[in-house]
C-alpha cells in the first residue's frame, strides 16, 4: 500500500497520465492490487521545484518529483526495478528519465491510519501487506 506524492510543474498538462504511469509501474513491479492506489498529485509553478545537479553531470529540464511511502521489507533489487519501471513508464507520457526524481521512504504497520482514528493494520481490520 504505497502512498505516492507526485509534484510537477504547471507546464505539464497531463497529470493524470503521469500519475497513471507511476501507479502502473508500482502495480507491475510490486504486484499490488490495481485499486490499492493512494496518490497526491500537485501541479506547481516551475520556480517552486528545485532539483539541481547532485554531481551526476546532467541538467533536468522539467523535474517530476515522486515520493513513495510504503511498508518496509522490499529488497534492494525490487526497489531498483521499481525505479527503472517508473522512469520507463513516464517516457511515453513525455517525462524524460533525467527529469524523474524519486524519494523512497519505508515505515511499518503502526505508521498508517486509513480513517476513523485507528491504525487498521494494528487493530486487524486490514491485513499487513507482505513484501
Amino acid at each position: 500500500m504505497p502512498l505516492v506524492r507526485i509534484d510537477h510543474s504547471d507546464a505539464r498538462t497531463n497529470p493524470a497520465e503521469i500519475a497513471g504511469a507511476v501507479h502502473d509501474a508500482i502495480v507491475s513491479v510490486y504486484g499490488i492490487p490495481e485499486r490499492d492506489r493512494f496518490q497526491v498529485i500537485t501541479s506547481r509553478p516551475a520556480s517552486t521545484i528545485v532539483a539541481e545537479d547532485a554531481g551526476l553531470g546532467f541538467e533536468r529540464t522539467d523535474p517530476v518529483v515522486i515520493q513513495i511511502f510504503t511498508q518496509r521489507g522490499r529488497s534492494v533489487d525490487q526497489k531498483q526495478r521499481l525505479y527503472a519501471a517508473i522512469a520507463a513508464a513516464l517516457e511515453p507520457v513525455g517525462v524524460a528519465s533525467s527529469d524523474v526524481f524519486i524519494g523512497y521512504v519505508e515505515n511499518g504497520p503502526e505508521d498508517w491510519s486509513f480513517g476513523f482514528g485507528r491504525a487498521q493494520y494494528l487493530t486487524g481490520e486490514l491485513a499487513v501487506p507482505q513484501a
